[in-house]
């Protein structure tokens, strides 16, 4: 008889300490997300920073900040200011390249256009983090990176209902829930980012 309460004891004890060793065990996680995948693109805006390679003009600067009116400035005699708000790398290159024709300071230059620095492209973390509001957005940031570097969640966050509102095409707005506890528990996967989405953290329900 006490060999068996011994055993029910045991028994009694292990499920309640077991989702205590295992992690993520007994937690409700909300359902996956239905998040559209991240868009990414590399157009830039003012406040970015390219690199341009003019093959055989070394003495020119490579590192250029595009300016607010969305313009690029190369310190090239007769060459105005180009236009490049909302272009990608070859594309800039190209316009680079007609304008050094134009201006007769080249025949046929080969330009090559590299992104250094991303300062146009944002997303807004709100709610329950310790340094809310707008922050520069890297390609391939992660929810878990943009918190982290946000100082992380308040005491007060809810962390298994974090909201995600991403812009898809021009008019739709898709806004989902994500599971932080579920992503620091390996049970799921971190969530990449797109520019212009807005994380918001609300506060629990006690």
């Amino acid at each position: 008889m006490l060999s068996r309460l011994l055993t029910l004891l045991v028994s009694v004890l292990l499920v309640a300490v077991l989702p205590l060793l295992v992690p993520g065990c007994g937690r409700n996680y909300p359902p996956p997300s239905k998040l559209p995948d991240p868009v990414v693109n590399q157009q830039v805006g003012p406040g970015d920073v390219v690199e341009v390679f003019i093959v055989g003009e070394d003495k020119l600067p490579k590192e250029y900040e595009i300016g607010l009116d969305g313009t690029l400035d190369l310190p090239v005699q007769y060459v105005k200011p180009i236009p490049v708000k909302g272009l990608e790398p070859r594309a800039i290159a190209t316009a680079i390249r007609e304008s050094l024709v134009e201006a007769k300071f080249l025949v046929s230059p080969q330009v090559q256009v590299r992104i250094k620095q991303y300062n146009s492209k944002k997303i807004q973390i709100i709610g329950q983090v310790s340094r809310p509001g707008p922050m520069a957005y890297q390609d391939g940031m992660t929810l878990l990176q943009a918190i982290s570097a946000a100082g992380w969640f308040t005491p007060l966050a809810d962390t298994n209902h974090v909201h995600i509102i991403r812009r898809v095409g021009t008019e739709k707005t898709v806004n989902a829930i994500v599971s932080v506890d579920a992503i620091t528990d390996n049970a799921r996967a971190d969530v990449k980012l797109q520019q212009g989405d807005t994380i918001k953290v609300d506060q629990r329900l006690f």
